[in-house]
């Protein structure tokens, strides 16, 4: 399989002329997640593509649009940019074009958006886009508008219905709600999983810590999830992908680190049955059980005590010694 390729931003298209000559396939949208639902999206973009010998191209944002016109309303991500690249790689997708949203690019009117974007810049023949799909300032362009535009200038559209798991859509909103567990506050990881087609995970690079674990008897992987916020918070048996042939059992912090006055996100895994030093490793960290809520220990004795707990209940998951 040829590596998915990333296009960073509209001007840089001109540099993959060669690649788009005959035109492509594309589909829009935010992708957070990669759900079940944005998966179904991929699969008939990808299979219109082969149907007309064309690359597929995914368009996606950043910023997200609502994080640009609305911040303090916008929802936390299920994934940072990385994340997504990363679960885009393991489909068939030719290329990601990921569009700086900005002030100019928001303005563009849906004329515009088709002219300058979809035609002049990605010679499309074909666009696949979810039935409530809206474009363009004011958001004036949707499907029945992109369906005139192609008949004009000969390209076709279809819509994606969306996609149900037990009589509900699959929306990242939803799932988000999960993983909050939203009134009981305890993640419901098997829901996520359902929706997502997988467990739920974090995807970063292995850095250096305060190297604090060592000192309570348990060493950390310490990954910079790169967020302000995190989708889920808490104590976990995980595996981690990425150190070894299988995926490894852990058990994981997510979140603020409040026994040590933690202010941004960070992810510590302390792995069983592990020596080696993986700094610099990027790492995949698939939540398996919650075990609890973060809490504020009254010092680093308590929180030692309280780790050895936490760790006998992932191993009893695990079934590990």
């Amino acid at each position: 399989m040829e590596r998915m390729q990333l296009i960073r931003g509209l001007h840089n298209l001109p540099g993959f002329q060669t690649e788009l000559a005959q035109g492509c396939v594309l589909t829009i949208g935010n992708f957070d997640g990669v759900h079940l639902g944005h998966q179904q999206v991929l699969t008939a973009l990808n299979s219109k593509a082969k149907e007309l010998g064309l690359p597929s191209v995914v368009m996606i944002f950043e910023p997200l649009p609502i994080e640009f016109f609305a911040p303090e309303k916008a929802p936390v991500r299920l994934m940072n940019l990385r994340e997504k690249l990363y679960a885009f790689q393991n489909t068939e997708i030719d290329f990601v074009l990921c569009v700086r949203f900005n002030t100019q690019f928001a303005n563009l009117t849906a004329s515009q958006f088709v002219e300058q974007v979809l035609l002049q810049g990605l010679n499309v023949k074909h666009l696949v886009v979810g039935d409530d799909f809206k474009f363009g300032k004011q958001r004036q362009g949707d499907f029945a508008f992109l369906q005139q535009a192609g008949a004009v200038h000969q390209f076709s559209v279809s819509d994606m219905p969306t996609y149900d798991v037990e009589q509900q859509r699959v929306s990242s909103t939803r799932i988000r709600t999960a993983l909050t567990g939203n009134e009981s506050g305890t993640p419901n990881l098997a829901e996520a999983k359902g929706l997502l087609g997988g467990n739920f995970s974090f995807y970063g690079r292995v850095i250096h810590g305060q190297k604090l674990g060592r000192t309570i008897g348990f060493r950390t992987l310490n990954i910079n999830p790169k967020r302000t916020q995190m989708p889920v918070q808490g104590v976990f048996a995980v595996t981690v992908e990425g150190i070894a042939d299988k995926p490894w059992p852990a058990v994981a912090n997510l979140g603020l680190r409040p026994t040590v006055d933690g202010i941004r996100p960070s992810i510590e895994v302390h792995l069983f049955n592990w020596e080696k030093d993986l700094y610099g490793c990027h790492v995949q960290v698939n939540l398996e059980q919650f075990i609890r809520p973060e809490m504020k220990f009254s010092g680093l004795d308590a929180l030692k005590e309280q780790i050895a707990l936490d760790a006998e209940k992932a191993k009893a998951f695990f079934d590990i010694a």
